[in-house]
């Protein structure tokens, strides 16, 4: 029993998650298909490609990871599979998969007939490409066997950069409860500061010291689960509160 993971920024009005799942079964019944989300604000590539980076580690070797936010599909942008450790990614190479490739990563693009269905729309990638991609991963057939090696596959800029030294990243996604989380890891800031007093500050407001969780006060700044750094406030919605979007800056300084 191989796994398959699904996200998108299909939403769950449309059929179009059911139709993927339908073709998925089609191929490989033997597989368990489970929903990551398909609420991806509709093509934000940036926000899928922190929510691919959060999940995957937890999921069964040799996993197949199904991400698909795809504003220029039917253009001459290239469907890949994407192999990391033992988990395989399936998706457009628009930079969905940046966090998730290392040196060590495996990319190749989805070219052979056998790893789509019999007719290709201009529209609907999710089920001619993709959706059958991953049955056939999940079978256990090498990656290598979908088309040629990607040697260039695209990366999107999602770190945050150093500037007269102040640490400066943004507000990447905003979670159901209102949290605002960062492109700033924890870890990240840990070794930005080294031991030296620093400041988080977000719109008017400025941290000194980093939460452990929501409830330590009003409006909390920690690493979360995730572990990047991200503002919360207790029993309520940092970003309602304080009209956050994402884009918002976010400033490290010394």
């Amino acid at each position: 029993m191989s796994t398959i993971t699904l996200l998108s920024d299909f939403g769950l009005h449309d059929p179009y998650v059911g139709i993927m799942k339908g073709v998925i079964l089609s191929i490989n019944v033997h597989v368990t298909v489970v929903d990551i989300t398909h609420e991806i604000e509709p093509g934000d590539i940036r926000e899928a490609a922190f929510v691919v980076d959060d999940y995957w580690r937890f999921f069964p070797s040799d996993s197949v990871h199904v991400a698909i936010v795809d504003p220029t599909v039917g253009s001459e942008r290239r469907p890949i599979v994407v192999r990391r450790d033992t988990h395989c990614f399936v998706g457009p190479d628009n930079g969905i998969f940046t966090l998730i490739m290392d040196g060590a990563s495996e990319v190749y693009a989805i070219e052979k007939n056998e790893f789509m269905l019999k007719k290709v729309s201009g529209t609907f990638h999710g089920r001619d490409v993709f959706a059958p991609a991953a049955a056939h991963l999940a079978q256990g057939i090498a990656p290598s066997s979908a088309g040629e090696v990607v040697h260039d596959p695209v990366r999107l800029d999602l770190t945050p950069r150093v500037e007269n030294n102040a640490l400066k990243g943004q507000v990447v996604r905003i979670d159901r409860f209102g949290n605002a989380i960062t492109n700033i890891k924890g870890e990240f800031l840990k070794d930005f500061a080294n031991g030296r007093p620093f400041s988080v500050t977000i719109a008017d407001l400025k941290f000194t010291t980093l939460n452990r969780s929501y409830y330590e006060s009003q409006f909390t700044c920690l690493a979360g689960s995730s572990g990047y750094i991200e503002f919360g406030y207790f029993k309520g919605s940092f970003a309602a509160i304080k009209n956050i979007k994402k884009g918002e800056t976010v400033s490290v300084f010394l």
